[in-house]
């Protein structure tokens, strides 16, 4: 396992498949603009589910702030599908089953049923990480610092 993932690293490109089976970039997501990636343990769980969710309830926000949710689990493409269609999130979905990204995130659990711990990282279109939100238990806590960091950046860039 490497080490956390800190504020002000710079993190290296990954590719791994969405929602629908789609190879997606950290390069090509950032394209756009800064992303918010968020880790959680496991789709269609009502943790993870409430997490969501407001990541979703804030799209607006976030679009107008110039930054794209996306989240990941070790979930299968099949399950990411599922939880993205029962709760209309319109953000992609990353399917890293073998947990590849997620230790080099460091936010790799250990043994557990849920390996992935709940953490979320604002990355600057320099692939610079701009915010890191930790909170097993705040789900909302997410969406809420990730959207001020992510106003923050645009800021930078006006």
């Amino acid at each position: 396992m490497t080490a956390r993932v800190a504020v002000g690293d710079t993190v290296e490109d990954f590719t791994l498949p969405d929602e629908t089976g789609v190879e997606r970039s950290l390069g090509e997501l950032l394209e756009d603009g800064p992303v918010v990636l968020f880790f959680y343990p496991a789709a269609l769980t009502p943790g993870c589910t409430a997490e969501a969710c407001h990541f979703r309830d804030l799209a607006a926000e976030f679009a107008a702030a110039g930054a794209r949710p996306v989240g990941i689990s070790s979930d299968g493409v099949e399950r990411q599908m599922e939880f993205t269609e029962r709760h209309g999130l319109g953000f992609p979905l990353l399917s890293d089953p073998e947990g590849v990204v997620r230790d080099r995130f460091g936010v790799t659990r250990g043994f557990s049923l849920a390996p992935t711990k709940r953490v979320t990282f604002v990355i600057g279109r320099d692939r610079t990480v701009a915010e890191v939100v930790r909170s097993e238990i705040r789900m909302s806590a997410h969406a809420d610092r990730a959207l001020e960091a992510a106003r923050r950046l645009r800021g930078r860039a006006a």
